[in-house]
């Protein structure tokens, strides 16, 4: 009866490690190129602040105060002409820049439709010295051009979007497959040998350590990855998008109405009142970004995030009446229930965002793990071609010999 079930079991083993090959053999260059693009993007925030420093830190001089926001956001229009602004970006940190966005209409046809709202021209980033009103530059740098083509290589592998989005989404799916299958195979035909699944062996031949690199680095980034594939689906499949939010119950969320600011005679509120209510709601230091609404029903939508190591950065949200200020709305994550917390976060879980600088390192190991799969893959795929071929070569002179013999 043992017998029987061990014949079976080396019988599944067997089908699930030529599914493991033949999928990972199948899908491993276009895997390759969206576990590197990613590893590539984890820290794009980072270094950007690092290459492009000049932008996004300045000089806080003791004893000076930074302008009104007002004033800087009216500096940036009468400098760069007629534009729409769409967000600003208020930093904690003294020497750190603001971060005007404008949307700059584009010149259209005489006879082409009016676009409404801010859907219509080009978005540009200003950074601005909060303490001269001085105009740094804009988001169109080197190094944001490098990440952009890496983004766009992660998420379409630089095909139009209705191309590229479906098969980054077809090989995820197939991405979840391996990491199951591995995981499978990865247990050792005798249970006494387990821990050798976990290990190295560095002091053997190189085919070996390609073999231990592939299985004992795969086991333990497997977690990561398959929690990073789960989540990457929601960007490919917008069924599988609706149903993660059915499933952790969005839906009735999503049908709640949205909110309105009350309209009255006279100009909107100033960028200092709507900070002013968001500090008394959201009583810690943190970066703001407000985005400001697009026409006179519009809402000012408020997030906030921490800067420590193990900070989160899934925001505080607040929702505030443009003319008024008063808050019309306070999403505070600590508040949610669980599964709004786990909605609220597919975009930091995703990136390993979600613990801050301490969670984007191991995400960061993690991913570049699962760029060297494909290649540890296909090496001991090839390694067993050859050796087939090997046998398969010894067998036929054998039975050349005998044949001469007889």
């Amino acid at each position: 009866m043992k017998k029987e079930k061990n014949t079976r079991w080396l019988k599944v083993r067997s089908l699930l490690n030529t599914i493991h090959l033949w999928l990972g053999v199948g899908s491993g260059l276009i895997l390759f190129v969206v576990c590197l693009s990613g590893t590539v993007y984890t820290f794009s925030t980072e270094i950007q602040k690092i290459t492009d420093a000049e932008l996004y830190t300045v000089e806080a001089r003791p004893g000076s105060k930074r302008l009104p926001a007002t004033t800087l956001i009216d500096q940036v229009q009468h400098a760069q002409g007629p534009g729409i602004v769409q967000t600003v970006v208020i930093p904690e940190a003294e020497n750190g820049s603001y971060q005007v966005t404008l949307v700059i209409p584009e010149a259209a046809p005489t006879d082409a439709p009016p676009k409404g709202g801010q859907g219509g021209g080009k978005r540009t980033t200003f950074f601005i010295d909060p303490y001269s009103g001085k105009v740094l530059g804009t988001n169109e740098t080197n190094s944001s051009a490098f990440f952009g083509f890496m983004f766009r290589l992660h998420r379409w592998l630089l095909l139009d979007t209705a191309i590229g989005r479906p098969i980054v989404g077809v090989a995820t799916m197939i991405f979840i497959l391996i990491i199951l299958t591995g995981l499978v195979i990865w247990f050792p035909k005798k249970v006494k040998n387990w821990r050798q699944g976990l290990r190295i062996k560095t002091s053997a031949n190189w085919k070996r350590v390609n073999h231990d690199l592939h299985n004992a680095l795969g086991l333990y980034a497997s977690v990561f990855l398959l929690v990073m594939a789960l989540t990457g689906l929601t960007w490919s499949f917008e069924w599988y998008k609706k149903g993660v939010t059915n499933v952790f119950g969005g839906g009735q969320r999503a049908e709640q109405a949205p909110l309105q600011s009350t309209v009255v005679h006279g100009a909107t509120a100033s960028l200092e009142t709507y900070q002013l209510a968001a500090d008394k709601v959201l009583a810690y230091g943190g970066d703001y970004r407000f985005s400001l609404p697009a026409d006179s029903l519009g809402v000012v939508n408020v997030s906030k995030t921490k800067n420590t190591f193990f900070a989160t950065s899934v925001a505080d949200r607040l929702t505030l009446d443009q003319y008024s200020g008063a808050v019309l709305k306070t999403e505070l994550f600590s508040e949610k229930p669980l599964n709004e917390k786990i909605l609220s976060s597919i975009k930091a879980i995703h990136i390993g965002s979600f613990y801050g600088t301490f969670s984007k390192i191991i995400y960061f190991i993690a991913c570049l793990i699962g760029t060297s799969l494909p290649v540890t893959g296909v090496m001991i795929w090839i390694n067993k071609l050859r050796k087939k071929k090997k046998r398969s070569t010894s067998s036929e002179e054998i039975e050349d010999e005998q044949s001469v013999a007889a």
